[in-house]
This record gives C-alpha cells, sequence and structure tokens, in this order.
C-alpha cells in the first residue's frame, strides 16, 4: 500500500500519474491472496445490501478494510448492523446518486453482489476506470486460508437441481465423516462459511450463472454442471453468453469434472475446460454407465467412475425402488443422487456411506413436494421450478394435469415447454405479470381445453392462490393432479418461490 499512498499523497496531476497510480493500486489489491496479507485501509465499495453483500461487508471490517455500502432500497436492520460494526453505507434508488457516492468514496476496489448485471451503470464506471471488480466468490476464495483447517471446495452448478445436489453431496460428505457445509447461492454466504472458527474439511459451494459471472481464478477440487438450458437471457444477454457463464464452473478443477452425458452442453463444457493435470472426467446419466461413469443397471444406481476394476464392474448404491420410498425416485431426482454420489465419491466417501446418507435424506420443500389428495385431486407445489428446464423436469412424470404456471419468465421462450407437454394436460391456470406469452402458447397447443387467467389485480398474494385452487378444481377430474410448477420466478407477486409455494399450500389445505 505505501507507494499507491505515496503517489495518491503527491497529488494526481496529469494523465500519466493517473495511470501509474491505478497500475499500483490494482497490483496490490490482486496482490491479496490470503486472509492474512495487510487489507488494512483498502478503500472497498460493496454494491448491494442482501445477504451477501452484508457478508461482504462484515468481512472486509473485520480485515481492517474502509467498506462503502452503497444500495438501492432501505434495509433499517441491516443499516443498523452496518453501522455497528463501522461500515458506511449510502442508499439511494436514484442511480445517478449512488454514481456519484461510489466517484467520491474512490474505491480500490469493488464487490459485486450477485444480481447486478454485467452492463450497471456503476460496473461500467469501474470498468472505464480499471478500478478491480470482485464477486464473493472471488473474495472468498482468497479468504479461505483464515484458519488452519483450508476446506476444499465441491463447486456445483446447472439450470435446475443445483441445490438439491448441493445438499445432497453435503448430506453423503457428512455421513463418509467429513467436517461439511453447503454455502453459496444456497442461502449461507460463503464468507460466513470460511469465517467458522473451526474450519471445514469441505465446502460444497452452489454457484448460480450471476456468481460465476464474476468467478475470478478460484480452482475447486471437483465440480458439476448438472444440466443446461437457457434462462437468466435477459440477464447475460444471449445463450452464448449463459453458456460461458456455466462452464466457469470446470476451470481449474482439481480432481473431478462431473458431468450429465445425456446433455451435449454439460460434455462441451468439460472438454474446453482448462483444467490441474490429472482431473477426471466422470459421467452421469440414467442408462447404463460407461467406464468412469454412474448411471442405473436393472434399477440399482452404481457407480463405474471410482471402482478400480471400473472397466468390468460397479460398486451399487441404493436402487430405485429405495428412492421411491423416500419420494426422490422421478428421473431428476435419481439425476441429482447420481451426481451428488460422484461428487461425493471424489473425495473418498464409501458406497455404504453414500447409501446411508441417501436414505436418510429429505428434500427441500417446495420442490416436487407431495401434498397429498384433497377433493379428489392430487396437488403438488413444485414452487422451485423458476425456470422451463426445471418445469419440464416435473411434467415428464406426470399423467393429466392441471398445470398451474406463469410470473416472471427472465426472457425465455415458453413455447416449446406447452408444446411439449400439452399431451399430459387437462387444462392450465396461469399467473404472474408475464401472461400474455403463456396465453398465447396455451390457446395454441391446448385446443379447447380450459386455460384460466388470473388477471385480477385487487387480489393480494393469498387472494391469487384462492383464485388458483377454486378454478384448478373447476378443470380436474377425479384422480388427476394439479401441479404448481410456474417455470418462472416469483419475485413479480410472492417474496420468492418459498413464499409461492407456501401460499399455494395453505390455500389447498383450506379445501381440506
Amino acid at each position: 500500500m505505501a507507494a499507491a499512498a505515496a503517489v495518491r499523497g503527491a497529488g494526481v496531476n496529469s494523465a500519466g500519474e493517473a495511470a501509474i497510480y491505478a497500475k499500483l493500486v490494482a497490483d496490490r489489491v490482486e496482490a491479496l491472496t490470503s486472509w492474512h496479507h495487510d487489507w488494512a485501509g483498502l478503500r472497498v465499495a460493496v454494491l448491494g445490501l442482501g445477504v451477501t453483500g452484508f457478508s461482504v461487508a462484515d468481512t472486509l471490517v473485520e480485515l481492517g478494510a474502509r467498506v462503502r455500502v452503497i444500495f438501492g432500497a432501505p434495509d433499517p436492520e441491516r443499516e443498523r448492523l452496518l453501522e455497528v460494526i463501522g461500515a458506511e453505507s449510502h442508499v439511494s434508488g436514484d442511480e445517478a446518486a449512488q454514481l456519484a457516492d461510489l466517484e467520491a468514496f474512490d474505491p480500490e476496489l469493488i464487490v459485486v453482489s450477485p444480481g447486478y448485471r454485467p452492463d450497471h451503470p456503476l460496473t461500467e464506471w469501474a470498468r472505464a476506470r480499471d478500478v478491480t471488480l470482485w464477486g464473493d466468490i472471488e473474495l472468498g476464495w482468497r479468504l479461505r486460508d483464515k484458519t488452519s483447517r483450508i476446506a476444499d471446495w465441491i463447486c456445483i452448478t446447472g439450470t435446475n437441481g443445483k441445490t438439491t445436489t448441493t445438499q445432497l453431496t453435503a448430506h453423503m460428505l457428512a455421513a463418509g465423516g467429513l467436517r461439511v457445509t453447503p454455502a453459496g447461492n444456497i442461502g449461507t454466504p460463503i464468507l460466513d462459511a470460511l469465517r467458522d472458527p473451526q474450519g471445514y474439511d469441505v465446502i460444497v459451494v452452489e454457484l448460480s450463472s450471476f456468481q460465476l459471472e464474476r468467478l475470478g481464478e478460484i480452482s475447486p477440487y471437483a465440480s458439476a454442471c448438472l444440466n443446461f438450458a437457457d434462462d437468466h437471457l435477459d440477464w447475460h444477454g444471449s445463450h452464448e453468453a449463459y453458456w460461458a457463464a456455466k462452464a466457469k464452473v470446470y476451470q481449474h478443477t482439481q480432481v473431478a469434472c462431473v458431468y450429465n452425458r445425456a446433455d451435449g452442453a454439460t460434455e462441451r463444457m468439460v472438454e474446453e475446460a482448462e483444467v490441474v493435470e490429472g482431473a477426471r472426467a466422470i459421467s452421469f446419466g440414467l442408462d447404463t454407465p460407461p467406464s468412469s461413469g454412474f448411471g442405473v443397471v436393472e434399477g440399482i444406481l452404481v457407480d463405474r467412475g471410482y471402482h478400480a476394476e471400473r472397466r468390468s464392474e460397479a460398486f451399487e448404491l441404493v436402487t430405485v425402488d429405495e428412492l421411491a420410498e423416500r419420494g426422490i425416485a422421478a428421473p431428476h431426482m435419481v439425476q441429482n443422487v447420481l451426481a451428488a454420489s460422484a461428487l461425493a465419491r471424489s473425495r473418498g466417501v464409501e458406497p455404504s456411506e453414500i447409501a446411508r446418507a441417501v436414505l436418510t435424506f429429505a428434500p427441500d420443500p417446495h420442490r416436487a413436494q407431495q401434498l397429498g389428495e384433497v377433493r379428489g385431486l392430487r396437488w403438488i407445489d413444485d414452487s422451485k421450478a423458476t425456470n422451463a428446464h426445471a418445469a419440464d423436469a416435473s411434467l415428464r412424470a406426470m399423467q393429466n394435469v392441471v398445470w398451474v404456471l406463469g410470473g416472471l419468465l427472465k426472457g425465455v421462450d415458453i413455447d416449446e415447454l406447452v408444446r411439449t407437454h400439452a399431451i399430459r394436460l387437462r387444462g392450465a391456470v396461469i399467473i404472474g405479470v408475464d401472461r400474455a406469452p403463456v396465453l398465447d402458447a396455451l390457446r395454441r397447443h391446448l385446443g379447447e381445453r380450459p386455460v384460466i387467467e388470473i388477471a385480477d389485480a385487487d387480489l393480494d398474494a393469498d387472494g391469487i392462490m384462492r383464485a388458483v385452487v377454486a378454478h384448478a378444481l373447476t378443470i380436474g377430474h377425479p384422480g388427476d393432479t394439479v401441479l404448481l410448477s410456474p417455470a418462472a420466478a416469483s419475485m413479480d407477486q410472492f417474496e420468492g418461490y418459498a413464499d409461492r409455494g407456501r401460499r399455494f399450500q395453505t390455500a389447498v389445505r383450506e379445501l381440506e
């Protein structure tokens, strides 16, 4: 820091001096690769005050940096906590005011919360001035050595199934006797996990495409992209940009790149990745596995990835019937189990330990959650299906469905999903602000079958779901399934997918 401070203290009087100063600052920031390096006095702007933004601010204040958090909406509780820890803050819904505050602060480093688009004015300002931009994952990688117990990172992404697979993998690693925690996009910020005073053997890091966009130079022990389908195109800008973000999960992987052999997009990611010499490609799928793969043989999930005689033999893990008893035998759930098994096996967990973990695993609510039979209909809460790929997985396992769908489509065309599953549908109930394209697709492919649009702007969130349930009753026949699998995000009408699912469950219970 001394050289940069000297230049600043002498005054920056020309473009040449400014360039020298910027280079000195950038070099100093780039050299900060350990918790035990000197972060004192570094001016860091944190963009966003969600759970991630606060964890970044809290960590950097602990390290002695001067931290200023810039955010758009008031958050009284977190603002109070910022004062307590000694961070500065600026709140304004006006981007020009935020930009002026950022410029006045003159940060040497900016840490960006995941939701900020690459073309956001504040990040564009930083790039134009060569100010270093990191995401929370890159910062976490640099700070992973706070304790002497430095965790291996197992990184998981995918358009669908990443939260369940992250939980499964962590559950399996714990069954193998390792100290492990899930973190990242799953809810616990990576920096909170890294500051645990006991440390971990493994951190299973769920990564969204937003986090992958600013991943930085990390080197996971093992990695997986579970599947790939268009999503968040409004944020990334194109199919190619979204694919490129997801593909980053495999870069510099040390031991195992786990991919979906039925999904050519994930296989291509592995083929094009620069990995640590010796890292292996391990596939998973619902078919009979090749050598170095996980799959299903005569109703048994098997491992041919880590068996010493994998060319001719396989380890048995669990049976599909055992998964069915746990309510996790749908095809997409079997794939999640196989992917998690491959990741856990890469870290030395034994097949018997994996079996024990799978047979004690309980999926999160709102993921194909069975609500039972009410008024002669089966009701399923799959509110976590926030994109077309996730809804497709649920629909494939069902017939005679009253489909509840809609919300924020995030720039994705839903026509192909509707066309594919039209044969399964009794009818549909549409919610959300992006109703027009959904309505058009349903009318195009469902013919005379009923399609009901919940368009009353006066309804609150509970009222929307009561209307959904009431209309579903008029469409369904005895024995049919009412499936809430929206294929869209929820923040237009609800606090999140969990809030959407809870209100749906409440409306169903009110029928009893």
